[in-house]
């Protein structure tokens, strides 16, 4: 992935253009956020009338209208932050939910080669949790430094007008704070990035467990999970630590260059009032200002762990919004094709790999045909057809649908003209009948949803589910058979209706009275469509119209079941060894 390396003020610009959006009510925020801070220095000049004239000058008057106007300062105090509370959670809210679907999109855009070179724990970290860390650097670092920046300048404000000098000793602490915050927010940040990455390995551990519990019961795998498991939390605990460390030296320091400011503004305050240079009532705003300047300052200088954390997270979902998507250049809507493939000298080799996994392939396939790939593991089959939609795309030669190169037409309507039958099947925790209909549920008919299941033999299991096209099958389908499942995926092909099939080992992993089942279904969903076939079982493809036997990348053999046998070659060897293993499978039975 691409590290991009963002400083904090382009991250700010950015999180900031989203607010855009929603401009009036930042503004109205931002307003109320002021209110309820000007409340403050407000409070402490009231501090002076007060002493000096309610309880020196014993005027009662005084002391009334000064403690009416602090029940109104209070009022208006409590009024201004529900209107800045409600309106930043509406706010943080809707910029979790903007980045997030942007961030769902980009997913979803990503080329095939990011999903495999990419760990889906640090993909699902990045839209669950990293995003929510984001609103700290978005809103509550925002609202601390408005809202107690302005209780700081105002107080400041007031104490200066009150005591120029010292007030001056107040300022000598703040480029001391300010160098103190700078050191541990390097390594406040460095710490974030580290725990966004165990965040993502903790969540890959999860996922991978959850998804093979079978593998790791039967393999007796709990003890190695469970280890693998307690490292990621082990580490993240220990980044936490390492970072509630740092805040604290952080805020331990401030306090105490803070402290130490005090006490000299105390001392030098109580020599000038033995002097008579200041009145009492100055005295107590002063002091009273002073102790009421500490809590923001403490809240600004707390403020860095959640800056550093939201802009780490920030940095992680920027550089996912600017991966590069798929490339999709095509300016060709494709309504409709005849089906009829070449492939010109076609190149493919996997990032690291030693050889190519195409090696300047060529091969026509005419439209209507069946096709069958053969070859060892490793000879191509998958890569070859994984390039009809543009999972891959060729680093030399062209692949051209009815003479056009593929790279011409959109994406969408390339993708539309072709379905795929794999031998693992991928079906939602969603009913029968939205598995069958994906990516046209609500535009198929119920009708055309039972037709399809009709034609790919599943049927008669789905009416006897207990809610028939309406049972909810579980996550990937685990409530059903593995025959059951196939024929699911076939009945989605077979309502899909398009003229390029791709069947991908779609019975490899059957029992012999699925396979028969499956086999049937396909025989009625490849009539009169181009059809690529990859099996390893010779004995379903030997009625395909071509037999492509491919090695090494390349193309070794072409030809009808027979004409391959009577060759003699590569196809034949396969043929016979696959002939012997089931004859001495059979006699063992």
């Amino acid at each position: 992935m691409n590290q991009l390396n963002f400083d904090s003020l382009q991250l700010y610009k950015r999180l900031l253009g989203y607010l855009r959006r929603y401009l009036k009510t930042f503004v109205v925020s931002l307003i109320a956020m002021a209110l309820a801070a000007v409340t403050e220095p407000i409070f402490v000049s009231l501090m002076k009338p007060l002493i000096d004239e309610g309880f020196v000058g014993k005027d009662m008057h005084t002391v009334v209208w000064v403690i009416l106007s602090i029940i109104g300062l209070f009022l208006l105090r409590g009024a201004a932050s529900f209107v800045n509370d409600y309106s930043t959670a509406w706010l943080s809210s809707h910029l979790v939910q903007s980045l997030r679907q942007e961030l769902f999109s980009r997913l979803l855009r990503l080329p095939v080669s990011y999903y495999e070179n990419n760990s889906s724990g640090r993909m699902i970290s990045r839209v669950t949790n990293d995003v929510n860390q984001i609103t700290e650097a978005g809103f509550n670092v925002i609202t601390v430094t408005v809202k107690d920046g302005v209780v700081i300048i105002g107080l400041l404000g007031l104490l200066f007008y009150t005591d120029w000098q010292l007030t001056l000793i107040c300022l000598l602490v703040f480029p001391t704070v300010t160098l103190c915050i700078k050191l541990i927010s390097r390594r406040l940040r460095r710490l974030s990035r580290e725990n966004q990455q165990q965040v993502g390995m903790l969540t890959q551990v999860l996922n991978e467990t959850i998804d093979c519990h079978r593998v790791v019961k039967i393999y007796n795998g709990e003890k190695y999970e469970s280890d693998r498991f307690g490292e990621r939390t082990k580490a993240l605990r220990h980044n936490i630590v390492k970072q509630r460390a740092t805040s604290s030296i952080n805020t331990v320091a401030t306090q105490t260059i803070i402290a130490f400011a005090l006490s000299a503004v105390l001392y030098f305050a109580a020599m000038r009032s033995f002097h008579g240079a200041i009145t009492t009532g100055d005295f107590i705003a002063f002091l009273t200002g002073m102790l009421m300047l500490f809590a923001p300052i403490k809240r600004i200088t707390n403020i860095t762990q959640s800056l550093q954390r939201g802009l780490a997270a920030a940095e992680s979902v920027f550089a996912f919004l600017d991966e590069t998507v798929e490339p999709d250049d095509g300016k060709i809507e494709l309504k409709q094709t005849q089906g009829a493939l070449s492939f010109d000298n076609v190149v493919f080799r996997y990032p690291g790999a030693e050889r190519n996994a195409l090696d300047y392939f060529s091969l026509e396939i005419k439209a209507g045909e069946t096709l069958a790939l053969v070859g060892v593991s490793g000879s191509g089959k998958t890569t070859l057809v994984n390039m009809i939609p543009r999972f891959y795309l060729p680093q030399e030669g062209v692949i051209r649908l009815d003479g056009v190169p593929l790279d011409e037409f959109t994406m969408a309507s390339l993708r539309a003209q072709i379905a795929l039958v794999s031998q693992e099947v991928v079906l939602f925790n969603d009913t029968v009948a939205a598995n069958i209909a994906y990516g046209h549920y609500g535009q198929a008919s119920h009708e055309e949803i039972v037709e399809a299941a009709r034609a790919a033999n599943a049927l008669e299991f789905i009416e006897q589910m207990p809610e028939g096209f309406g049972t909810l099958i579980g996550e990937r389908g685990l409530r059903l058979s593995g025959g059951q499942r196939q024929r699911l995926a076939i009945a989605r092909a077979l309502l899909k209706n398009v003229p390029i099939l791709i069947l991908d080992e779609a019975t490899s992993a059957l029992d012999t009275q699925s396979e028969r089942l499956v086999q049937t279904a396909l025989e009625n969903l490849m009539k009169n469509r181009t059809t690529i076939v990859i099996a390893h079982r010779l004995s379903t493809i030997e009625n395909a119209n071509r037999i492509a036997v491919m090695e090494h990348g390349r193309l070794v053999e072409l030809g009808a079941h027979h004409e391959l046998l009577n060759r003699n070659g590569i196809y034949a060897k396969l043929h016979r060894l696959q002939f012997n293993q089931s004859l001495s499978t059979k006699e063992k039975e």
